[in-house]
């Protein structure tokens, strides 16, 4: 191996320096960073470790913490003067040139990877998710001080009451998760060690699959709810003009945002009540004439967490106005603020029959351990017109019961319990579970194409060069040519030679320009594209230096 005294001077820039001295610490601990500085101070250290060479010098085999490599001598070097190892100092200093080739190589050469570390109700306790939340407001912030760190480049954040969820893109794997574990502990309070325990990590393809599930609602609770499809585009919205949301993340958040509507569209995943709840207004809507629906009274009575509930699938459903009848007035206010676009009307529990009678549908959420109603309060109550039905429907999902049973002898009343609820809930799950995977076939085809789009950037910078290459050429011509005709060329003469050269450039490049796009529309493969790429990369010298790199390394620790 042949090391002139100029090798000091191509070290990467200081960020990369220090990525190889992160590197160095991790992986040996008898070659540590002051060593690898001392050995790096100046270009007479390192000629030190030689000494001249006898005329035939063998290659020699060494081996040092694990890494195999081979070192030879060479009779002539950049400044004339010939080398050996010294088989006593060579350990230390092959291994800097290992570690700099592998750390370069990793850092220029490899892809970056699309990352996600989340915690979510399927993982991790509330009480640990309140304090990793981020709020909206803050969102842009956390993206510039994740980006911020060594060795992610973009960032996004998906927070909800129901997952904390950090998207990146790492030049590390490792150490990126690393870094974004550590910035979540510092942020919320909580040890490293406790994320550790319920955090999941997802990469690249798997990464995004995720996100498309997410987005679809396969992921949520209520499989395929609606509210997490609007969280993922407010994610977009907030995103939009911060730095660090870049090409990678936004192309996988729009990308998923499209997933997400296609999946309900296509499958209906969302159709069909699967909480008792939700189930209650369904049964409701469905026992009801269709033109009855905005003008069915609606009654409430409790405004508990159920009855809560059942006042916003209500609403949901289009109910605009409605009574509810409560021991108090306070909870009842706190809903009123809640839906400030609702006709929300309160009576105490002493006037339940009177509302009772002035209803088309009732339903019960109460505590109360006797019923309600019985047979004899509702057999006097007025009968409810035709175009409802006709029949009065009490819909009773309290524990115990708050409606008897004997109702249902009254003519013109009908009551539902808890049970008749179950039924719709349990057929609506199964055919949401039927629908589900219906819904990952979707999500498959739609990370394929996502996949294929970001392998399609790989190809980008040659596409940039290449154009770039042919542009010089043509312009030189150009010059050329417009140099021999004269400065008395008239302006549409110099025109119509400038779009003749323009045109001939673009019909050359049309043929290698098609074979570096690979979008998954036609039967390109990548491996196909890529090879493309490195044949125009060595017939046009359009190779990408490894200190492009190493300046926007150099670039974002001069900011930090």
């Amino acid at each position: 191996m042949v090391v002139s005294s100029g090798f000091a001077t191509t070290l990467a820039g200081a960020k990369l320096e220090t990525l190889l001295l992160n590197s160095t610490s991790s992986s040996s601990s008898s070659f540590g960073s002051s060593s690898l500085r001392a050995h790096l101070a100046s270009p007479s250290q390192i000629q030190n470790f030689y000494r001249p060479a006898p005329n035939n010098c063998r290659m020699i085999l060494m081996q040092r913490g694990g890494v195999r490599f081979e070192v030879s001598a060479s009779t002539d070097d950049a400044v004339g003067t010939d080398y050996n190892i010294d088989p006593a100092k060579v350990s230390s200093f092959s291994a800097l040139e290992q570690l700099k080739t592998a750390a370069a190589d990793r850092y220029t050469k490899e892809r970056a990877s699309v990352v996600v570390i989340g915690l979510s109700v399927h993982t991790a306790p509330v009480e640990m998710r309140e304090k990793l939340a981020i709020p909206e407001a803050e969102w842009p912030r956390a993206i510039e001080e994740l980006c911020g760190l060594n060795h992610i480049e973009e960032a996004a954040v998906l927070s909800t009451c129901n997952r904390m969820e950090i998207y990146v893109v790492a030049l590390s794997q490792h150490r990126g998760v690393k870094e974004v574990t550590e910035w979540m502990s510092k942020t919320s309070g909580i040890p490293v060690s406790e994320i550790c325990e319920h955090q999941f990590l997802l990469y690249n393809k798997d990464a995004t699959q995720h996100l498309f599930e997410v987005s679809a609602g396969l992921d949520s609770l209520v499989l395929g709810e609606g509210q997490i499809l609007a969280q993922v585009k407010q994610v977009v919205k907030v995103g939009q003009g911060v730095v660090g949301f870049g090409r990678n993340i936004s192309g996988l958040f729009k990308h998923a945002i499209s997933v997400g509507k296609r999946v309900r569209t296509e499958t209906n995943i969302a159709a069909g009540a699967v909480s008792v709840s939700s189930a209650a207004v369904e049964l409701a809507l469905m026992k009801l004439p269709e033109s009855s629906h905005a003008t069915a009274r609606m009654l409430v009575i409790g405004a508990g967490k159920m009855g809560k509930l059942v006042i916003k699938h209500l609403v949901a459903k289009g109910c605009t106005k409605m009574v509810i009848v409560n021991r108090s007035e306070d909870r009842v206010a706190a809903v009123r603020e809640e839906l400030k676009d609702v006709e929300i009307i309160y009576k105490p529990l002493d006037k339940m029959l009177a509302c009772a009678a002035e209803a088309d549908v009732i339903f019960t959420s109460t505590a109360s351990e006797t019923p309600l109603f019985f047979k004899e309060h509702v057999k006097d109550l007025p009968s409810v017109g035709s175009e409802t039905g006709g029949l009065r429907l009490f819909i009773d999902i309290s524990v115990p019961r708050n409606v008897g049973s004997c109702v249902n002898d009254v003519e013109n009343a009908r009551v539902y319990n808890v049970d008749d609820l179950k039924e719709v809930v349990a057929a609506n799950k199964e055919d949401r579970l039927r629908k589900a995977m219906e819904a990952q076939a979707i999500i498959a085809e739609e990370s394929r194409q996502f996949e294929a789009w970001r392998d399609s950037l790989e190809t980008v910078p040659t596409i940039k060069k290449l154009r770039a290459y042919a542009e010089r050429i043509r312009a030189g011509e150009l010059d050329k040519c417009l140099s021999k005709m004269g400065e008395d060329i008239p302006k549409k003469t110099r025109r119509a030679v400038d779009d003749l050269s323009r045109g001939i450039v673009n019909k050359l490049l049309h043929g290698p320009m098609q074979h570096l796009r690979c979008d998954g529309s036609d039967s390109r493969t990548l491996s196909e594209t890529l090879e493309n790429m490195h044949a125009l990369n060595r017939m046009f010298s359009l190779e990408i230096e490894v200190a492009v790199l190493e300046q926007k390394l150099r670039a974002k620790t001069s900011q930090k």
